[in-house]
């Protein structure tokens, strides 16, 4: 008996130090693997979708109307797993790994704005009635994109520190090369009282950019121009809710507010103390605001009923 006690605490103690080594070295995939296993845990079933970006891996929970969460460029479902869950038990809440991410092809190659827009729709269009579609990032982008060829599959659309239109900063890369660039542009998209990163995850951050899908998408950097809808957002004919962290710098309130006077239908609600990535940053209080938001009456089409508002 006790050579098996001992022998079971060397099995652990291995265990042990070889996720502690895989956590040092690849952060950035243990904490999705983590957070994938959380939306495993809350009941989320992940099943695959037929496109023509090949198979796209979604993670499927709940009854009721059609909620999907987009995430943003370079990552994948997981980044939902503090949020998600709390929508089951009133929708049919569908978390996809946007194509060319997480386990959704393409798995290597250029990847374009289009391969993600067509995983998308093939999403979207096999749920039943219309959707809501909540995007971060990218996934606003994807969102819109979407909305704005299918207006009658979508009630609502609400973007989250993202959307259609050419970025305000072109000083930033979104694929640093180095640990600098890493921290700099970390400061852009990042409240200041967050918490400060250690070295090895920023370390992990450049080699992510380096060689995932940021890296991919910046090879087909030259068509993305025709998936921008600048000037094109009145032909949105869709109820828009703008959810923004005050503290992005990369897309500031500035990018918020030039949305928000071409739109048809919209209405802008802020974060203090956030920044580019609420569901990450403060996912309690983005809970709460998503909540608050998806309780309230679909507002008209300016024109029809009402105008863009504001609130905080």
């Amino acid at each position: 008996m006790q050579k098996f006690i001992w022998g079971a605490a060397a099995i652990l103690l291995f265990l042990i130090l070889t996720f502690t080594l895989i956590s040092w070295r690849r952060p950035i995939a243990v904490a999705a693997w983590m957070n994938r296993r959380t939306l495993t845990k809350a009941g989320f079933n992940k099943i695959t979708v037929q496109s023509s970006a090949g198979p796209q891996a979604v993670f499927i929970g709940g009854e009721g109307p059609t909620l999907i969460f987009l995430h943003g460029a370079g990552d994948q479902a997981g980044a939902w797993a503090k949020v998600a869950p709390h929508f089951t038990s009133k929708y049919r809440v569908v978390v996809p790994d946007l194509a060319g991410h997480g386990d959704s092809d393409p798995r290597s190659g250029p990847l374009s704005v289009g391969s993600i827009y067509a995983g998308l729709e093939a999403i979207a269009n096999q749920e039943p009635g219309r959707v809501i579609i909540v995007g971060n990032s990218l996934g606003a982008w994807a969102a819109t994109l979407y909305a704005h060829a299918h207006p009658e599959r979508v009630e609502r659309l609400v973007l989250v520190n993202g959307g259609p239109l050419m970025g305000d900063r072109p000083d930033l890369t979104l694929t640093p090369k180095n640990r600098e660039e890493a921290r700099k542009l970390l400061g852009e998209i990042t409240d200041p009282g967050s918490i400060h990163l250690p070295d090895y995850v920023v370390d992990d951050i450049v080699r992510q950019a380096q060689h995932g899908p940021l890296m991919r998408l910046s090879q087909t950097a030259a068509e993305m121009p025709k998936y921008l809808l600048d000037g094109r957002l009145n032909e949105i004919n869709v109820p828009v809710n703008l959810i923004w962290g005050e503290s992005d710098k990369m897309l500031s309130l500035d990018y918020a507010k030039r949305m928000q006077s071409q739109l048809p239908a919209s209405q802008l609600t802020t974060l203090s103390r956030c920044g580019h990535a609420p569901e990450f940053e403060c996912p309690r209080a983005f809970t709460a605001k998503l909540t608050e938001i998806l309780a309230s009456p679909i507002f008209p089409i300016r024109g029809i009923g009402t105008a863009s508002g504001e609130a905080k």
